[in-house]
């Protein structure tokens, strides 16, 4: 062994003893005491469960269990206290895994008035069901926030806002993307005036619909879908529009662009291409289908740049990018945060009394144009008057 080689385990023994005997010899000196650091800033902080909304959901579909729930797990305002289904053994087995151990069904649904646990009541129902069950909740005294979109038809939008008012509860409608942050980045952005005055707006969404998968094949039943790929997919650009545009629009034209002989809409359409104009000259068109391969896009053009997102309604991956002297991206956080900010963002208005970001009436607003789209392709693309 060379005399400039050295023992590793004596080197690492002498290390450690180093500065132990250093210690030990400084304790009679001085004492170290732990001292826990103040609070800095204001770091919004969630609220412990016992003070949080309690939230009774409606509905135990796949989208219920995929997001609702995984959002009120993640919400700071928000706590899921009951579960609402046809399904007991279904709805035991959710119970289980979030905690949950009340449990209502379709026929003593209106028992949740009794139920102090309960603040707020998410539907997510096929479409057909969502005025029945809004209305019922606001009768039993309680807030309702509601999948999209809003109802049927204009008429039970209507009966939807009235039972909110008449019972002095808050009624919202499930619009995710207004607290997605992408989404919201690019509206700030755009009202910033980074790309100029808004002049168009297009919006294409749409996938394949398989009448096998069973969370579809409600979805091509006029009694439970409502409408077809306009109701269910379609409404993502046209609430975009509106969010971007911000002017409400004075014209709708449309025609359906459903596959000639296609069984799978035999009850709803199966696609719809559709033009808003706006007083201010603004345009904007969208196309909504299940025919043709998953796209979720959206686009806002402006007098000096543009703002594209792609995909733009996703659960967990939105993004974009703008465009001006240069292409940079648009990327604010993850989208997945959309639904327990959603969910926190209504438990606010409920508690407070302060106006919800996507309301009723938004949904109310949304359904008119629908049904003038239906109207306009009813008869060749004619303009309607909105």
């Amino acid at each position: 062994m060379s005399g400039f080689e050295i023992d590793r385990r004596r080197l690492l023994l002498g290390a450690s003893a180093a500065p132990l005997a250093a210690s030990v010899a400084g304790a009679a000196q001085a004492e170290v005491v732990a001292k826990g650091q103040p609070l800095l800033g204001n770091p919004k902080m969630p609220e412990p469960p016992a003070k949080r909304m309690g939230y009774a959901v409606v509905g135990l579909g796949s989208f219920a269990i995929g997001q609702v729930l995984p959002g009120l797990q993640a919400a700071s305002q928000s706590a899921v206290t009951a579960l609402v289904s046809g399904n007991p053994e279904k709805a035991r087995d959710v119970g289980a895994r979030y905690g949950v151990n009340k449990f209502y069904d379709y026929k003593n649904f209106d028992k949740i008035a009794n139920d102090k646990d309960i603040d707020c009541v998410y539907i997510a129902l096929p479409v057909g069901l969502h005025a029945e069950y809004t209305i019922r909740a606001l009768k039993a005294g309680k807030h309702v926030l509601c999948e999209k979109p809003m109802a049927s038809t204009v008429e039970e939008c209507e009966a939807m806002v009235a039972a909110a008012k008449a019972a002095n509860r808050q009624l919202g409608v499930a619009y995710r993307v207004h607290f997605e942050p992408n989404n919201m980045e690019a509206l700030r952005r755009l009202r910033a005036g980074e790309i100029g005055d808004i002049r168009y707006f297009s919006g294409e969404t749409g996938f394949p619909a398989n009448p096998a998968y069973p969370p579809v094949k409600w979805r091509l039943e006029k009694a439970l879908g409502g409408g077809g790929s306009m109701y269910d997919i379609g409404i993502y650009a046209l609430n975009g529009c509106l969010m971007y545009v911000d002017e409400p629009p004075i014209a709708v034209s449309a025609v359906y662009t459903t596959p000639a002989g296609d069984p799978r809409f035999t009850e709803v359409e199966g696609g719809v291409d559709w033009r808003l104009m706006f007083a201010s000259g603004i345009t904007a068109q969208g196309s909504s289908s299940y025919t043709f391969a998953y796209t979720s896009q959206q686009r806002i053009l402006g007098t000096k740049g543009y703002i594209a997102l792609n995909p733009a309604t996703d659960y967990n991956s939105i993004g974009g990018v703008i465009h001006t002297d240069a292409t940079r991206p648009i990327r604010a956080g993850d989208s997945l945060v959309q639904f327990a900010a959603q969910l926190d963002g209504f438990s606010t208005a409920a508690l407070t009394g302060k106006p919800h970001r996507t309301p009723g009436e938004m949904g109310l607003r949304d359904m008119r144009i629908i049904q003038a789209m239906y109207k306009s392709a009813d008869n060749g693309g004619a303009t309607v008057k909105l």
